[in-house]
């Protein structure tokens, strides 16, 4: 697989009024095309604070980083963003909501808007097409959030700590529908998460950074059988990672 995207050398210091913080120091780590890859780390570590300068929202205090070779300086088209929270506006229909970025973006190609209804469709929301969010669950409403995401065709997608919000049974639900989209889609996906066993089950790679400043403690190729994060769960070397990595987490955190 190609490299999709590049973190070289990133460091990032906050400026307040009481001086300079660090938060991520001469962070590197690269992400290949079609993989799916989680971050995990102690908290206040500055996992968001990565994401925001992958999507370009901020810009690094050194170091860059590259999507397809070419320097990411602000947000663009080629990375989408999905939230803890799924942002849907309660006065707009399931179909309009999933238009949104459409609409913000001027895309007036009626074949963009069929591209979204079919991703509804799809993933099992057909019959909700003309509802509006508070007549969904919780996991149909992060399903949708997703496909909103991707109905601009994205290469990278980021994933802050989407399921957060979710009681436990329903998070483990929807990170298996959201683990199939992304992978029915075939896109190239990064999750921040505090959940160890969603980071196993859901990746291929997990990275696992120090307290901050953080940079790369270690990285795991992950490869369990299994055609879900569900079925992941149960394979027997799961319990295996889940020591490793918990284990990594807790030294961080002493």
């Amino acid at each position: 697989m190609n490299t999709l995207l590049e973190i070289n050398n990133v460091t990032y210091t906050y400026h307040t009024k009481n001086g300079e913080t660090t938060a991520i120091e001469n962070l590197k780590f690269n992400v290949k095309d079609k993989e799916f890859v989680s971050i995990v780390g102690p908290s206040g570590c500055g996992k968001t604070t990565i994401l925001s300068i992958i999507s370009g929202l901020i810009s690094p205090t050194r170091g860059q980083t590259l999507l397809n070779g070419k320097k990411i300086e602000k947000p663009c088209d080629n990375i989408g963003y999905m939230l803890q929270k799924d942002q849907l506006f309660p006065w707009r229909t399931i179909e309009k909501n999933v238009f949104l970025p459409l609409e913000i973006k001027k895309v007036k190609d009626e074949n963009a808007k069929n591209y979204g209804r079919e991703l509804l469709i799809k993933y099992g929301l057909k019959d909700f097409l003309k509802s509006y969010p508070d007549e969904l669950s919780g996991g149909m409403r992060q399903r949708v959030a997703l496909i909103r995401t991707l109905v601009s065709k994205p290469d990278l997608l980021l994933l802050d700590e989407p399921f957060s919000a979710l009681d436990s049974k329903t998070r483990l639900s929807v990170s298996n529908d959201v683990y199939k989209i992304i992978r029915a889609e075939n896109k190239t996906a990064i999750l921040v998460t505090h959940d160890i066993s969603e980071a196993i089950s859901m990746s291929d790679r997990v990275i696992v950074l120090t307290e901050r400043p953080s940079k790369v403690k270690n990285e795991h190729v992950i490869s369990l059988s299994g055609s879900s994060p569900i079925n992941k769960r149960e394979n027997p070397e799961f319990s295996k990672w889940f020591e490793i990595l918990y284990k990594e987490l807790d030294a961080n955190e002493k």
